[in-house]
């Protein structure tokens, strides 16, 4: 199955937006190329540009704290393990603790650090960061690649929090969700909201399937259309029977 995730306001478009970040940050930084590291320093910058827009560190303590209170609200319970409810209260009381040590604005010491901005404006140039615009930072690449890793983990560390964080509320967003079997007839599917509430989609296909759902939804109504995965032609709608799995997530 595929899985596509469509959010409903502009907080989880946000911290689904930081999560792909993050995960691709680990990845480029992990390998040892120099075109690698290369692109988790543009990663970098692009983390850095999502995390500015909101006051993201105030909005992941009070949804951490939250959690908290109602996970706190299931001890005693013996349907509940003592054990795994201690792990998840651990967890989320270390992600708050750290992301209260924050200080100042997110970022800001990436912003201070003027060779890290010199490459970042150079980047916005389409190729802007060749060897003769600047010298020092293809003497950068040519490091041995342990050196770059530690310097790329240096400035990524002081936002693990924010990582963290955003980690344990997406995770719970995915389980509050029930998956539910819905057939789109000819390739489309409506339903009326009547108050159902939901801050996440998420959209599960068969591989099989040659589709891709292009999803509209609002307070009254959610629309997926599935349309065949064009890549020269304009995208057409299937006009077949699609089986999907459809969940509402809401924390």
């Amino acid at each position: 199955m595929i899985s596509y995730e469509y959010p409903l306001n502009e907080r989880i478009r946000t911290l689904l937006r930081l999560e792909d970040l993050f995960l691709k940050l680990a990845h480029f930084t992990a390998n040892s190329g120099p075109q690698d590291h290369h692109i988790a320093l543009l990663t970098l910058f692009e983390t850095l540009e999502v995390a500015s827009r909101a006051d993201l560190k105030v909005d992941l303590v009070q949804e951490l704290e939250r959690q908290r209170q109602i996970l706190v609200s299931f001890r005693n319970n013996p349907e509940i393990s003592e054990e795994a409810l201690a792990g998840a209260l651990y967890e989320i009381e270390q992600a708050s603790t750290g992301l209260l040590a924050m200080a100042g604005k997110i970022g800001q010491y990436l912003r201070e650090n003027e060779w890290l901005m010199s490459i970042r404006s150079r980047a916005a140039i389409p190729g802007g960061v060749c060897e003769f615009d600047l010298p020092s930072y293809h003497y950068w690449l040519n490091h041995a690649p342990e050196v770059r890793r530690r310097d790329i983990e240096g400035w990524l560390s002081p936002m693990a929090p924010i990582r963290d964080g955003l980690g344990i509320v997406l995770r719970l967003l995915r389980a509050s969700g029930h998956p539910e079997n819905q057939l789109a007839r000819a390739g489309a599917y409506q339903l009326t909201m009547a108050g159902r509430s939901a801050q996440m989609l998420r959209v599960r296909v068969p591989r099989s399937e040659p589709v891709v759902p292009e999803i509209s939804a609002n307070k009254y109504a959610l629309n997926i259309r599935f349309l065949l995965p064009e890549t020269v032609a304009r995208p057409r709608v299937a006009e077949r029977d699609v089986a999907f799995e459809l969940t509402f997530c809401s924390l």
